[in-house]
Protein backbone atom coordinates (compact mmCIF):
# COMPACT_ATOMS: atom_id res chain seq x y z
CA UNK A 1 0.00 0.00 0.00
CA UNK A 2 1.40 3.37 -1.02
CA UNK A 3 1.38 6.16 1.55
CA UNK A 4 2.68 9.75 1.45
CA UNK A 5 6.22 10.14 2.81
CA UNK A 6 8.48 13.12 3.33
CA UNK A 7 11.76 12.56 1.51
CA UNK A 8 14.91 14.36 2.70
CA UNK A 9 18.65 13.73 2.40
CA UNK A 10 19.81 11.40 5.16
CA UNK A 11 21.94 14.08 6.82
CA UNK A 12 18.84 16.29 7.17
CA UNK A 13 16.63 13.44 8.32
CA UNK A 14 16.69 13.92 12.07
CA UNK A 15 15.88 17.62 11.85
CA UNK A 16 12.97 16.90 9.48
CA UNK A 17 11.71 14.06 11.68
CA UNK A 18 11.71 16.35 14.72
CA UNK A 19 9.74 19.03 12.84
CA UNK A 20 7.14 16.49 11.75
CA UNK A 21 6.93 14.94 15.23
CA UNK A 22 6.37 18.34 16.86
CA UNK A 23 3.33 18.86 14.62
CA UNK A 24 2.08 15.28 15.18
CA UNK A 25 2.34 14.53 11.46
CA UNK A 26 4.22 11.22 11.49
CA UNK A 27 2.11 8.18 10.57
CA UNK A 28 3.02 5.74 13.34
CA UNK A 29 1.54 2.76 11.48
CA UNK A 30 4.60 2.61 9.21
CA UNK A 31 8.36 2.42 9.59
CA UNK A 32 10.71 5.27 8.72
CA UNK A 33 13.04 4.02 5.98
CA UNK A 34 16.55 4.88 4.75
CA UNK A 35 17.39 4.13 1.13
CA UNK A 36 20.12 5.38 -1.23
CA UNK A 37 21.08 8.29 0.98
CA UNK A 38 17.52 9.50 1.62
CA UNK A 39 15.22 9.28 4.64
CA UNK A 40 11.53 8.56 4.05
CA UNK A 41 9.14 9.55 6.84
CA UNK A 42 5.48 8.41 6.47
CA UNK A 43 3.06 11.26 7.19
CA UNK A 44 -0.59 11.13 8.24
CA UNK A 45 -1.68 14.52 6.86
CA UNK A 46 0.31 15.51 3.75
CA UNK A 47 -1.64 18.77 3.39
CA UNK A 48 -0.17 19.94 6.70
CA UNK A 49 3.47 19.24 5.78
CA UNK A 50 5.57 22.43 5.39
CA UNK A 51 6.00 23.51 1.78
CA UNK A 52 9.79 23.20 1.90
CA UNK A 53 9.60 19.42 2.45
CA UNK A 54 9.19 17.08 -0.52
CA UNK A 55 6.39 14.49 -0.44
CA UNK A 56 6.58 11.24 -2.42
CA UNK A 57 4.48 8.06 -2.49
CA UNK A 58 6.07 4.84 -1.23
CA UNK A 59 5.12 1.47 0.15
CA UNK A 60 6.80 1.44 3.59
CA UNK A 61 6.83 -1.50 5.95
CA UNK A 62 4.16 -1.59 8.60
CA UNK A 63 5.42 -1.22 12.14
CA UNK A 64 5.52 -4.60 13.84
CA UNK A 65 6.69 -3.39 17.24
CA UNK A 66 4.04 -0.75 17.82
CA UNK A 67 2.01 -1.42 20.93
CA UNK A 68 -1.63 -0.34 21.06
CA UNK A 69 -3.92 0.30 24.03
CA UNK A 70 -5.65 -3.02 23.31
CA UNK A 71 -2.36 -4.85 23.95
CA UNK A 72 -2.58 -3.92 27.63
CA UNK A 73 -6.27 -4.68 28.01
CA UNK A 74 -8.61 -7.60 27.52
CA UNK A 75 -10.71 -5.54 25.08
CA UNK A 76 -10.30 -2.93 22.32
CA UNK A 77 -11.08 0.45 23.91
CA UNK A 78 -13.01 3.21 22.14
CA UNK A 79 -11.48 6.68 22.08
CA UNK A 80 -11.00 9.72 19.85
CA UNK A 81 -7.69 11.42 19.10
CA UNK A 82 -7.37 15.21 19.15
CA UNK A 83 -3.76 16.23 18.72
CA UNK A 84 -1.83 14.56 21.55
CA UNK A 85 -4.99 14.04 23.59
CA UNK A 86 -7.16 10.92 23.78
CA UNK A 87 -10.85 11.49 24.50
CA UNK A 88 -12.88 8.79 26.26
CA UNK A 89 -16.59 8.43 26.86
CA UNK A 90 -16.80 5.99 29.77
CA UNK A 91 -19.43 5.97 32.52
CA UNK A 92 -17.28 3.71 34.71
CA UNK A 93 -14.40 5.82 36.04
CA UNK A 94 -12.32 2.77 37.01
CA UNK A 95 -12.62 1.46 33.46
CA UNK A 96 -11.72 4.92 32.13
CA UNK A 97 -8.57 5.00 34.28
CA UNK A 98 -7.63 1.51 33.10
CA UNK A 99 -7.96 2.62 29.48
CA UNK A 100 -5.98 5.79 30.19
CA UNK A 101 -3.10 3.76 31.64
CA UNK A 102 -3.11 1.47 28.60
CA UNK A 103 -3.05 4.44 26.22
CA UNK A 104 -0.10 6.02 28.01
CA UNK A 105 1.80 2.72 28.00
CA UNK A 106 1.21 2.22 24.26
CA UNK A 107 3.18 3.72 21.38
CA UNK A 108 0.50 6.31 20.68
CA UNK A 109 1.88 9.89 20.78
CA UNK A 110 -0.55 10.86 23.57
CA UNK A 111 0.20 13.08 26.55
CA UNK A 112 -3.32 13.90 27.77
CA UNK A 113 -6.28 11.62 28.45
CA UNK A 114 -9.73 13.07 29.13
CA UNK A 115 -13.01 11.37 29.93
CA UNK A 116 -16.35 13.01 29.16
CA UNK A 117 -18.03 13.91 32.44
CA UNK A 118 -21.20 15.51 31.07
CA UNK A 119 -23.18 16.02 27.91
CA UNK A 120 -22.77 19.19 25.83
CA UNK A 121 -24.72 21.87 27.68
CA UNK A 122 -25.69 25.53 27.65
CA UNK A 123 -25.64 28.14 24.91
CA UNK A 124 -21.90 27.73 24.44
CA UNK A 125 -22.19 23.91 23.98
CA UNK A 126 -19.34 22.99 26.36
CA UNK A 127 -19.03 19.87 28.49
CA UNK A 128 -17.25 18.82 31.70
CA UNK A 129 -14.18 16.57 31.51
CA UNK A 130 -12.36 14.29 33.93
CA UNK A 131 -8.61 14.82 33.49
CA UNK A 132 -7.06 11.35 33.73
CA UNK A 133 -3.57 12.23 32.47
CA UNK A 134 -1.78 15.41 31.49
CA UNK A 135 -1.61 18.95 32.80
CA UNK A 136 -4.85 20.57 31.55
CA UNK A 137 -7.63 20.45 28.96
CA UNK A 138 -5.96 22.69 26.36
CA UNK A 139 -4.90 20.83 23.21
CA UNK A 140 -3.25 21.56 19.88
CA UNK A 141 -4.84 19.95 16.84
CA UNK A 142 -3.96 19.83 13.14
CA UNK A 143 -6.61 19.34 10.46
CA UNK A 144 -6.15 19.51 6.70
CA UNK A 145 -3.12 21.76 6.95
CA UNK A 146 -4.49 24.10 9.65
CA UNK A 147 -3.45 24.26 13.30
CA UNK A 148 -5.85 24.95 16.16
CA UNK A 149 -5.35 25.55 19.86
CA UNK A 150 -8.40 25.15 22.07
CA UNK A 151 -9.46 24.35 25.61
CA UNK A 152 -12.01 21.53 25.54
CA UNK A 153 -13.42 22.62 28.91
CA UNK A 154 -14.16 26.12 27.59
CA UNK A 155 -15.20 25.64 23.94
CA UNK A 156 -17.02 23.16 21.70
CA UNK A 157 -15.00 21.21 19.13
CA UNK A 158 -15.71 17.92 17.34
CA UNK A 159 -12.85 16.14 15.55
CA UNK A 160 -15.43 13.84 13.94
CA UNK A 161 -16.54 16.63 11.59
CA UNK A 162 -13.15 17.19 9.95
CA UNK A 163 -14.13 15.49 6.69
CA UNK A 164 -17.39 17.43 6.52
CA UNK A 165 -15.63 20.73 7.14
CA UNK A 166 -13.19 19.98 4.34
CA UNK A 167 -16.09 19.14 1.99
CA UNK A 168 -17.44 22.65 2.48
CA UNK A 169 -14.05 24.35 2.37
CA UNK A 170 -13.25 22.80 -1.03
CA UNK A 171 -16.23 24.69 -2.50
CA UNK A 172 -14.80 28.11 -1.57
CA UNK A 173 -13.22 30.37 -4.20
CA UNK A 174 -10.62 33.10 -3.79
CA UNK A 175 -12.24 36.48 -3.18
CA UNK A 176 -15.48 35.22 -1.66
CA UNK A 177 -17.09 36.78 1.38
CA UNK A 178 -18.04 34.08 3.89
CA UNK A 179 -19.94 34.29 7.17
CA UNK A 180 -19.85 31.62 9.92
CA UNK A 181 -22.77 32.26 12.24
CA UNK A 182 -21.54 29.88 15.00
CA UNK A 183 -17.79 29.98 14.48
CA UNK A 184 -16.31 28.41 17.61
CA UNK A 185 -12.50 28.37 17.49
CA UNK A 186 -12.52 28.59 13.70
CA UNK A 187 -12.59 25.09 12.11
CA UNK A 188 -14.59 26.53 9.19
CA UNK A 189 -13.30 30.11 9.37
CA UNK A 190 -9.56 29.37 9.23
CA UNK A 191 -9.47 27.02 6.20
CA UNK A 192 -12.00 29.18 4.33
CA UNK A 193 -9.73 32.19 4.91
CA UNK A 194 -6.75 30.17 3.67
CA UNK A 195 -8.67 29.68 0.41
CA UNK A 196 -8.56 33.46 -0.04
CA UNK A 197 -11.97 34.44 1.30
CA UNK A 198 -12.79 37.30 3.64
CA UNK A 199 -14.51 35.66 6.62
CA UNK A 200 -16.64 36.90 9.50
CA UNK A 201 -16.94 34.49 12.44
CA UNK A 202 -19.46 35.13 15.22
CA UNK A 203 -19.88 33.22 18.46
CA UNK A 204 -21.55 33.78 21.83
CA UNK A 205 -18.64 32.20 23.70
CA UNK A 206 -15.91 34.77 24.48
CA UNK A 207 -13.33 32.01 25.01
CA UNK A 208 -14.06 30.59 21.57
CA UNK A 209 -13.59 34.00 19.97
CA UNK A 210 -10.26 34.50 21.75
CA UNK A 211 -9.08 31.13 20.42
CA UNK A 212 -10.44 32.01 16.97
CA UNK A 213 -8.30 35.15 16.93
CA UNK A 214 -5.25 33.20 18.13
CA UNK A 215 -5.82 30.48 15.54
CA UNK A 216 -6.16 33.06 12.77
CA UNK A 217 -2.72 34.37 13.73
CA UNK A 218 -1.25 30.86 13.97
CA UNK A 219 -2.37 30.17 10.42
CA UNK A 220 -1.37 33.60 9.03
CA UNK A 221 -4.92 34.57 8.02
CA UNK A 222 -5.64 37.26 10.61
CA UNK A 223 -5.96 39.89 7.84
CA UNK A 224 -8.80 37.86 6.30
CA UNK A 225 -10.75 37.16 9.51
CA UNK A 226 -13.14 39.29 11.56
CA UNK A 227 -14.03 37.62 14.89
CA UNK A 228 -17.09 38.89 16.78
CA UNK A 229 -18.25 37.85 20.26
CA UNK A 230 -22.03 38.32 20.12
CA UNK A 231 -25.37 36.75 19.27
CA UNK A 232 -25.40 36.67 15.46
CA UNK A 233 -28.95 38.05 15.48
CA UNK A 234 -27.56 41.26 16.99
CA UNK A 235 -24.84 41.45 14.34
CA UNK A 236 -26.84 40.66 11.20
CA UNK A 237 -27.94 44.25 10.52
CA UNK A 238 -24.27 45.27 10.14
CA UNK A 239 -23.83 42.78 7.28
CA UNK A 240 -26.94 43.30 5.14
CA UNK A 241 -26.56 41.69 1.69
CA UNK A 242 -22.89 40.90 2.44
CA UNK A 243 -22.20 37.17 2.28
CA UNK A 244 -21.55 34.96 -0.75
CA UNK A 245 -21.47 31.93 1.58
CA UNK A 246 -22.97 31.28 5.02
CA UNK A 247 -22.23 28.38 7.38
CA UNK A 248 -24.96 27.50 9.89
CA UNK A 249 -23.56 24.64 11.96
CA UNK A 250 -25.94 24.66 14.91
CA UNK A 251 -28.00 21.60 14.00
CA UNK A 252 -30.46 21.54 16.88
CA UNK A 253 -31.69 25.11 16.41
CA UNK A 254 -30.32 26.63 13.19
CA UNK A 255 -33.89 27.33 12.04
CA UNK A 256 -34.16 30.00 14.76
CA UNK A 257 -31.48 32.00 12.91
CA UNK A 258 -32.68 31.76 9.32
CA UNK A 259 -34.16 35.26 9.30
CA UNK A 260 -30.69 36.62 10.13
CA UNK A 261 -29.08 34.40 7.50
CA UNK A 262 -31.41 35.73 4.82
CA UNK A 263 -30.56 39.27 5.88
CA UNK A 264 -26.83 38.59 5.61
CA UNK A 265 -27.08 36.82 2.23
CA UNK A 266 -25.95 38.67 -0.89
CA UNK A 267 -27.80 38.48 -4.22
CA UNK A 268 -26.25 35.06 -4.93
CA UNK A 269 -25.35 33.14 -1.77
CA UNK A 270 -24.69 29.51 -0.84
CA UNK A 271 -26.05 28.44 2.55
CA UNK A 272 -24.65 25.39 4.37
CA UNK A 273 -27.47 24.51 6.74
CA UNK A 274 -26.93 21.74 9.32
CA UNK A 275 -29.80 19.88 10.90
CA UNK A 276 -30.62 16.80 12.97
CA UNK A 277 -33.81 15.02 11.97
CA UNK A 278 -35.50 11.61 11.97
CA UNK A 279 -34.26 9.24 9.29
CA UNK A 280 -37.75 9.08 7.72
CA UNK A 281 -37.45 12.70 6.51
CA UNK A 282 -34.00 14.08 7.34
CA UNK A 283 -33.96 16.92 4.78
CA UNK A 284 -37.59 18.01 4.53
CA UNK A 285 -37.90 20.10 7.70
CA UNK A 286 -34.75 22.10 6.94
CA UNK A 287 -35.69 22.73 3.33
CA UNK A 288 -39.18 23.89 4.32
CA UNK A 289 -37.74 26.20 6.99
CA UNK A 290 -35.28 27.74 4.51
CA UNK A 291 -38.00 28.29 1.91
CA UNK A 292 -40.31 29.86 4.49
CA UNK A 293 -37.57 32.29 5.49
CA UNK A 294 -36.15 33.13 2.04
CA UNK A 295 -39.04 33.00 -0.45
CA UNK A 296 -40.26 34.97 -2.35
CA UNK A 297 -37.31 37.39 -1.95
CA UNK A 298 -34.95 34.63 -3.12
CA UNK A 299 -35.19 31.71 -5.48
CA UNK A 300 -34.19 28.68 -3.40
CA UNK A 301 -32.31 25.77 -5.01
CA UNK A 302 -31.13 22.80 -2.96
CA UNK A 303 -27.83 21.84 -4.60
CA UNK A 304 -26.80 19.05 -2.21
CA UNK A 305 -28.60 16.91 0.34
CA UNK A 306 -25.76 15.39 2.34
CA UNK A 307 -25.80 13.00 5.29
CA UNK A 308 -22.93 13.91 7.62
CA UNK A 309 -23.25 11.05 10.13
CA UNK A 310 -25.63 9.04 12.25
CA UNK A 311 -26.39 11.11 15.35
CA UNK A 312 -28.59 8.81 17.44
CA UNK A 313 -30.86 5.79 16.81
CA UNK A 314 -33.06 6.77 13.83
CA UNK A 315 -31.65 10.34 13.79
CA UNK A 316 -29.27 11.77 11.21
CA UNK A 317 -27.00 14.79 11.20
CA UNK A 318 -27.43 16.27 7.71
CA UNK A 319 -26.39 19.29 5.66
CA UNK A 320 -28.31 21.13 2.98
CA UNK A 321 -26.18 23.12 0.53
CA UNK A 322 -28.70 25.69 -0.70
CA UNK A 323 -28.27 28.47 -3.27
CA UNK A 324 -30.22 31.67 -2.63
CA UNK A 325 -30.64 33.91 -5.69
CA UNK A 326 -32.41 37.23 -5.34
Amino acid sequence: MEVPCVCVPREEGEAARRRLAEDDLIDDDYEIAVEEGALYVPVADPAAVPDDLEIVSRSPSERETQTTPADGLEFAPSYERLGKAALLDEDDLDRAREIADAILESDLPVETVLNKASKVKGETRVRDWELLAGDDTEVRHREYGCEYVLDLAEVYFSPRLATERNRVVQQVSDGERAFDMFAGVGPFVIPVAKRGAAVVGVDLNPDAIEYLRENACRNDVEDHVTAINDDVREVASEYDDWADRIVMNLPHSADDFLESAVRIAADDCVLHYYDIQHEDDPFGPGERAIRDAAEPEYDVTVETRHTVRSYAPHELNVCLDVRLER
